[in-house]
């Protein structure tokens, strides 16, 4: 049987890693963006790009609807 303790640390981990898997599409796409002269859409990927580092680094909570 998994521990508590065991199963939020794999879930902290999983959540980590989709974070930095978000941000690192998210500038793939800003990437595309650029390249299609899509300037709005490619500052509004980048705004995203942002929060997703902002997230990954703990300087921001993953939502403004449920504090962590």
């Amino acid at each position: 049987m998994v521990s508590r303790g065991e199963a939020n640390g794999r879930r902290d981990d999983d959540t980590r890693e989709n974070i930095a898997y978000i941000r690192q599409m998210l500038g793939e796409l800003r990437q595309v963006a650029l390249g299609e002269g899509a300037d709005m859409l490619c500052y509004l990927i980048e705004m995203a790009y942002v929060e997703a580092g902002d997230v990954q680094a703990g300087r921001r909570p993953r939502s403004v609807f449920h504090r962590e």
